[in-house]
């Protein structure tokens, strides 16, 4: 998703979309976990940034300022609240595209306390010149407030007590290299693996009362695309399934019918997805075809299919991005069951200019 504009696309409205909505927020708030020894996942992340909280705590000094960067749905936002709590200090949240103004920024920062963690989220929106004024923030603790206008403007310097800032993006190459060097500890949120998504799912599951077979999990960790938010929330979904199509427990065979009901497939992919795939490969024989043309055949906007559906299937493999165009591959024909033209079985996207 291009994370740099206000285009509203359909992902925070999909069963599958990583981005949360307000009944999200509220699940995510019981659900996550309080240190680092519940959080799962993210090994080497949880590893290194427990060696700089230990080292921070016997120094006695606030923690260096870290940058979380990753998909959505991955754990960013629990982290920072976890590094809030290993260091037994308050936290602040807020957003880059909250912060329009410097003065914006100085008046978060001036009401700061001492070892407190600042969470700014989405931090590569940030206005340029409240981002030149966190670099003197970050490195001296300190900050500029500008009084008056014109010639007549003065500087006046404003001390700040030692502060964590924990920076979360999920584009951290569009962070300029002066604010991406400020950041003691840098870290890149993966996406999980099945295995890691059954414990999220019965962890989750513990926590909402809700009675599962491994099996059931499994099923629902395999459609979750890696990302733990879309777990959760396959899990209340099926929850609710099973509820009232069934005795409330969570099989496989129940966790499958529930998801077949809300269009998610075995490899996770949704109604948008595999509209994508279907056309491409049902229209235009499995491409190469301009994004545009593609979008019109879907019926969606550019943006919502170059954003929101393509991510995830050029990740899966069943899509590939060209010079000439979008081009299916041997898998999404699989996928759909479909029999791919003499030219993309044989490996030849070129395709036979004389026909023969």
């Amino acid at each position: 998703m291009n994370w740099d504009d206000t285009t509203d696309t359909s992902d925070g409205e999909r069963l599958v979309g990583a981005s949360a909505d307000g009944e999200d927020q509220a699940v995510e708030a019981a659900l996550r976990p309080k240190d680092l020894g519940e959080f799962i996942g993210q090994e080497k992340v949880r590893e290194q940034l427990d060696l700089v909280l230990r080292a921070a705590r016997a120094r006695g000094a606030t923690a260096d300022h870290v940058l979380l960067s990753g998909a959505p749905g991955l754990g960013k936002t629990t982290l920072s609240m976890i590094i809030a709590a290993e260091m037994e200090a308050p936290i602040r949240i807020t957003s880059g595209p909250a912060i329009q103004h410097a003065g914006d920024l100085a008046a978060i920062l001036s009401s700061l306390q001492e070892g407190e963690v600042l969470f700014l989220d989405e931090i590569h929106r940030m206005s340029r010149p409240a981002e030149e004024m966190l670099y003197m923030a970050m490195e001296d603790f300190r900050v500029d407030v500008i009084v008056g206008k014109g010639p007549g403007a003065t500087a006046i310097p404003l001390e700040l007590p030692p502060f964590t800032l924990v920076g979360a993006t999920t584009r951290a190459g569009l962070l300029p290299p002066p604010l991406r060097d400020r950041f003691g500890f840098t870290a890149h949120m993966e996406f999980y693996e099945p295995a890691e998504l059954e414990r999220v799912v019965h962890r989750s599951a513990s926590l909402l009362d809700v009675e599962i077979e491994p099996d059931g999990a499994a099923e629902i960790a395999g459609r979750s695309r890696g990302t733990p938010r879309i777990a959760n929330r396959l899990l209340r979904r099926v929850r609710d399934y099973a509820q009232v199509k069934a005795d409330g427990l969570i099989t496989k065979d129940i966790a499958a019918a529930a998801l077949a009901v809300y269009e998610v497939d075995a490899r996770g992919l949704d109604r948008l997805d595999r509209g994508v795939l279907e056309a491409l490969l049902k229209l235009f024989g499995g491409g190469p075809v301009g994004l545009s043309t593609l979008a019109v055949a879907v019926g969606e906007e550019r943006e919502t299919v170059e954003e929101v559906a393509e991510p995830f299937l050029v990740r899966e493999g069943l899509l590939a991005r060209t010079p000439r165009g979008r081009v299916a591959t041997p898998a999404a024909w699989a996928h759909l069951g479909l029999t791919p033209p003499r030219s993309q079985a044989t490996g030849n996207g070129q395709g036979n200019l004389f026909g023969a």
